[in-house]
């Protein structure tokens, strides 16, 4: 959160990113090398270097991150293991409707919410970047 609020501030450097975060250094370094590997972060090098994002906050879906951290959007598995469940296991079924129902509207809700709209920067949904939220939306429900 704190690289969405202060994006317009250039490279943070980890000490600060987590003492405003109040995470250990060295668990954020595994968090931020994820992030950099996925292209989500850039690190800078040198006396002013540190972390920033790549792109504006309004442009990274929640999802991307969670994704990234945690793996599937829902706790009971991906959606193409739901469907499999489904089309298998007529005694469950549906059960597993339901599993898949959650999943897909939990993935709708991450899918259309940017880091800009939790970390309070004022471009999220409230702020400049609602039709950007918007437009995100109707492409998830095409």
């Amino acid at each position: 959160m704190t690289l969405a609020r202060r994006h317009d501030q250039g490279a943070i450097k980890i000490r600060e990113i987590a003492a405003e975060s109040d995470l250990p250094e060295k668990f954020l370094e595994l968090i931020l090398l994820e992030l950099k590997n996925a292209r989500i972060v850039d690190s800078v090098r040198g006396a002013r270097g540190g972390y920033q994002l790549r792109r504006d906050p309004a442009e990274i879906p929640l999802s991307d991150i969670i994704r990234l951290v945690d793996g599937p959007l829902a706790p009971m598995g991906d959606a193409e293991q739901l469907r499999g469940l489904i089309a298998k296991d007529s005694d469950h079924r549906a059960l597993y409707e339901v599993f898949l129902a959650v999943r897909d509207a939990a993935a709708k809700i991450l899918e259309n919410t940017t880091i800009a709209d939790i970390a309070g920067t004022g471009r999220g949904p409230k702020g400049k970047g609602r039709a950007h939220t918007e437009d995100r939306k109707k492409k998830v429900e095409a």
